[in-house]
Formats: structure tokens, C-alpha cells, sequence
């Protein structure tokens, strides 16, 4: 796996451990996620497994400022992770235990947002590459373009469906990446571009899109499902597209935009969303995406505790989490 390095040093140490999150109080009748999940020390080169899952934090929102959003998501996993540890590791409604996850800390990042993404890439390889399952803790979805140089690094197949309120493929800014542009750099990625017929939006917003922007994508052949259109239809326009691309050999690498779910479950965004789709339709859609053996990894993204209430955005996201893991989990049973 170190080959897939681009210099001397190997893909590990590009990250940072994280110390395991464990309740306060615990329980041997009521065990949580910190405790059934195992987080790599930094001691030696991780230990990966295929079909297991791998959370990996990218505490980055240098793009969001570039873009001229509102900072804060960089302190995202780091919050994401003390709620989703906190929670069951199995799934009492389908009575499953969840795979056992291993947590590799966080890429680390500096202010050179483009080092950052390629050392995410790097990561993501690795992770790819033994048929493991990355589940990538944005940050700004700045990290959706070094999730996607992972993809890049294998010269793997894979087709992307963006959860989000925005395409996300606005023009760089002065040659530079931003939370604005990562499927636009992946679509013209000078080594290993995304075919155009790869790239769906689901959730887009009619009044957050620019004319431009959509022609860009309808263009290059991509998908855009309008909020309007998709609300009430996220799983079943999503597992169509899981199932397309299955049938053209491709792998799904599945990213949800957390300002696509409305203010109302989710505020504290850059951007939030005044008409977005349910919480509870996202994180069902969600499932879908572990459930489905197309989908080779996952990211969440945008949330911003500076701008939460009550750990609202971050506790869904959690949750949403949770529910790929039970995806997951039934994925590997071959129960629905």
C-alpha cells in the first residue's frame, strides 16, 4: 500500500491518530460505538481489512474561505465523532450487530488546501485499494476532491452521486480549488477526469444554481435530480443510479452535502438550505448507499458546529453515519 505514495514517506503518516472516545459511565448492558471500535495509535502501519469500514477525518475548511463561506467545518470531525461514538453499535430494528469500524484519525491538513487533498487521496487509495470502506469526515466539500484523487490514484472507475443543494462545479478561483469546485476538478482532472455521464446531483435547489453551472453539467452528460423532483424519491432515484453504474463496472463513491436537508433539521451549514429535503429521507438514503455492494465509499460534509444549535447538525450527521454502518452491516448479511 505504501507505493501508492507519491514521495519516500507511506500513506499512514500522512494521518493523525485520534484518542479513542469512550462513554464516561459505561456499561456492560449498554456498550456504545467507542467501545466496539478500534482506533489505530500511529504505532505501525494500520491494519486494513476488506468490507471494513474506515473512518477517516479531514479537518479542513480552507476551501469554504476561498469559496467565501462561512468558516467553522474544520472543526467538524472532531465533533462528529464524540456523537457518533455515543451511539449503538448494533441496529435494534433489524436486530444486526454493525461492522466493527477502525478509526485512522485525521489527514493533516495545513493551509495548503491542495497538499491536504492530495494527502486525503493518498489515504483513500490505501484504504481502496485492499477493499476497505473509507468514511470521510469533512471539513468543507473541499474534501470531495481529494476523496476523489483517491479514486484517481488506482485509476479506479467510479461514478459520484453528490446529496447537495449546489453542483459544486463553479470555475476555480484564480487557478485555485474551493468548496465550490470539487466535481468540476474531478470532471477535468488533467490525469484521470470523471466521465461527465458520472456525475449526478440529487437535491439541487432551482433557486441555488446558476444557469451556467447547469449547463456545465447537463453538458458533459450528468444528472441533476431538482429538489422538487427528488423529494419524497431520494432512495429510489439514488439506488437507480447505484444500479447503473454496477451494470457499467464502476464503483459509487456516494457524498452528501449537508446544506441538501432543510435549516430546519440542519442548521449549523454554511450555506443553509430554507427548502432542503427531510433529515429523515437523507440518512434513509443513506442506508441505501451501505446496503448497496456498488458503493465503495462515503463522505459527509459542510457541518459546522460554530453554527449549530444544541449539536443539532452534528448529531444528524452522526446518525447519518451510523446508517451507512447499518447498511453495511446488512450489505454483509444479505438481509434488507
Amino acid at each position: 500500500m505504501s507505493a501508492a505514495s507519491s514521495s519516500a514517506a507511506a500513506w499512514f503518516t500522512r494521518l493523525e491518530p485520534v484518542a479513542p472516545v469512550l462513554p464516561a459511565d459505561r456499561r456492560p448492558d449498554d456498550p456504545r460505538l467507542g467501545e466496539t471500535a478500534t482506533f489505530w495509535d500511529g504505532a505501525a502501519e494500520p491494519q486494513l481489512q476488506p468490507g471494513r469500514p474506515v473512518l477517516i477525518g479531514f479537518p479542513q475548511d480552507e476551501g469554504v474561505r476561498r469559496n467565501g463561506g462561512r468558516v467553522g467545518s474544520a472543526a467538524a470531525p472532531a465533533e462528529i465523532r464524540r456523537r457518533l461514538f455515543k451511539l449503538t453499535p448494533w441496529d435494534g430494528g433489524r436486530d444486526a450487530d454493525l461492522p466493527r469500524l477502525l478509526d485512522l484519525g485525521d489527514v493533516r491538513v495545513t493551509a495548503d488546501l491542495e497538499a491536504s487533498q492530495a494527502a486525503l487521496g493518498e489515504v483513500v487509495a490505501a484504504v481502496l485499494a485492499v477493499g476497505a470502506v473509507p468514511v470521510v469526515l469533512g471539513g468543507g466539500h473541499e474534501t470531495a476532491f481529494g476523496h476523489y484523487l483517491g479514486y484517481a490514484r488506482l485509476r479506479r472507475p467510479v461514478a459520484i452521486v453528490n446529496l447537495d443543494a449546489h453542483l459544486d462545479v463553479r470555475p476555480c478561483l484564480d487557478g485555485r480549488g474551493h468548496s465550490g469546485s470539487p466535481f468540476r476538478q474531478a470532471l477535468e482532472h488533467p490525469g484521470y477526469p470523471l466521465p461527465g455521464g458520472r456525475y449526478a446531483c440529487l437535491g439541487a435547489q432551482p433557486f441555488s444554481v446558476s444557469r451556467a453551472h447547469a449547463d456545465f453539467v447537463r453538458r458533459r452528460g450528468g444528472t441533476i435530480g431538482w429538489a422538487p423532483e427528488v423529494r419524497g424519491r431520494l432512495s429510489e432515484l439514488l439506488l437507480k443510479h447505484c444500479q447503473r453504474a454496477e451494470t457499467d463496472g464502476c464503483q459509487v463513491y456516494v457524498s452528501v452535502d449537508s446544506d441538501v436537508i432543510g435549516i430546519t433539521d440542519v442548521p449549523g451549514v454554511s450555506a443553509p438550505n430554507s427548502l432542503g429535503l427531510s433529515a429523515v429521507e437523507v440518512c434513509a438514503a443513506v442506508r441505501l448507499t451501505g446496503e448497496s455492494p456498488a458503493v465503495a465509499s462515503f463522505d459527509v460534509v459542510e457541518i459546522n458546529p460554530a453554527l449549530d444549535r444544541d449539536g443539532q447538525s452534528s448529531r444528524w450527521a452522526a446518525v447519518a453515519v451510523w446508517h451507512f454502518l447499518a447498511g453495511l452491516a446488512a450489505r454483509k448479511t444479505g438481509t434488507q
